[in-house]
């Protein structure tokens, strides 16, 4: 279990952006034999393991021997985290303080980002058509918080605006147009004149730890939903050595925070375009939807026991309890009774434990990428996701448990030809 843990630690240390996940993922993909399928390219039809990247979005299955022949079986997950993206104009400041322009991206907990230590990460896109990765791996940022002494109320209620009080610092002295830009491009070794765009976002740079008594827990940034990716991952090398009932496919989408509907996100094209090579054509994949099963893996909200009125008390989601099955009565998660059966099958045959998340009636639920994808595509589909404690803030908390219990039970869903 730890070892999962420890490696899942790893994973969130290389992946400060969508993009370095995307990267960090093809790494492990091509370590196990996986090559590249370019979009723009022909299908390589050959058996064996491939993968296809569209910026912070991945794609990896296993190609059959004959397309369609068998059904499909997906964990989906997504890149993006909560947190801070850098304005196209980044370089602003007041009072003789450099700082940095940032707009908030997703449902970040702000507060829980001040007084870090921030990194930066992305990508440098070049007027000649290249993209450049950036990875700043060392202090750099701060968004600092007011005194006390200056805000004596602010233990009764702090209130944050996002466009005066969550800018990061990054100096001192006059902001100069174009100084972010050409201290990054100077580390990545390109002209800051050939930089024409950017995608960058803040980091915590605090380490992943372990953490209580025991060490049974596990603090790190990004778990949501990192920690879906990587189990992801994990269980389809693990489901591409099994017998091949099934064609086991996983898709890790950019966007989900945000609402998922752009080119990259769940609601964009790119897994149906996947899903309709691998069942054969469009002709064909009506009858292999069919058959097709989505595991929509995303984290769930681990019982807080400063606030059990925030939970449905009959369905506590309990850490290195294993990961839980999501019901929602109007479908914000996508899970039926069929859907659930699979994954309660799956997690029998594992010998994985398994939890049951409902929010309380008074409090909505969020929602994942699932009902998207069962929208768009009509294949059934289940929600599930390891407990998390502090979710969307720049430091989660989770059981060390929990990341082998969902990669383990996502071999088996992928595996699983019933």
């Amino acid at each position: 279990m730890y070892d999962a843990a420890r490696d899942l630690a790893s994973f969130v240390t290389a992946s400060p952006s969508p993009y370095h996940a995307v990267a960090e993922a093809v790494r492990r993909l091509e370590a196990a034999g996986f090559t590249a399928q370019a979009e723009d390219a022909e299908w390589n039809t050959a058996p064996g393991g491939r993968y296809l990247v569209r910026d912070g979005t991945i794609l990896a299955w296993r190609q059959p021997a004959v397309a369609g022949a068998a059904p499909l079986r997906i964990f989906a997950a997504h890149t993006d985290s909560p947190g801070f993206k850098v304005k196209p104009n980044p370089d602003t400041g007041a009072a003789g303080w450099r700082q940095v322009a940032v707009e908030v991206y997703g449902g970040a907990l702000w507060n829980s980002w001040l007084d870090r230590d921030l990194g930066l990460a992305g990508r440098l896109a070049l007027y000649d058509g290249s993209v450049v990765p950036v990875h700043i791996d060392r202090p750099l940022l701060r968004i600092p918080q007011l005194a006390i002494h200056l805000d004596r109320s602010v233990n009764q209620g702090l209130t944050l605006d996002a466009q005066r009080h969550l800018l990061p610092v990054w100096g001192i002295g006059k902001p100069t147009d174009g100084e972010l830009i050409e201290f990054l491009a100077d580390r990545a070794g390109v002209d800051a004149a050939e930089v024409a765009a950017h995608d960058l976002v803040t980091f915590d740079l605090t380490p992943p730890s372990t953490l209580g008594r025991n060490e049974e827990l596990l603090a790190a940034p990004r778990l949501d939903n990192l920690a879906s990716v990587h189990a992801g991952i994990t269980a389809l090398l693990d489901a591409t050595e099994r017998a091949p009932g099934t064609v086991p496919v996983f898709v890790g989408f950019d966007h989900e925070e945000i609402g998922s509907d752009t080119a990259t996100g769940a609601a964009g094209p790119l897994l149906e375009t996947v899903l309709t090579q691998l069942a054969g054509g469009f002709d064909a994949r009506r009858t292999v939807f069919a058959r097709s099963r989505c595991l929509s893996v995303d984290v769930t909200h681990a019982a807080h026991p400063n606030y059990l009125d925030r939970h449905d008390t009959d369905h506590l989601s309990i850490p290195n309890g294993g990961p839980s099955l999501k019901v929602n009565a109007v479908q914000r998660y996508a899970t039926d009774a069929p859907g659930a059966a699979a994954w309660q099958r799956a997690c029998r045959d594992t010998g994985v434990p398994t939890q049951t998340f409902v929010s309380r009636n008074t409090v909505p639920c969020g929602t994942t990428v699932g009902p998207i994808m069962a929208t768009r595509l009509g294949i059934r589909t289940v929600d599930v996701g390891i407990p998390v404690l502090s979710m969307h803030s720049a430091r989660e908390l989770c059981g060390v448990d929990d990341p082998s219990h969902l990669a383990v039970a996502g071999a088996q869903f992928l595996s699983d030809d019933v």
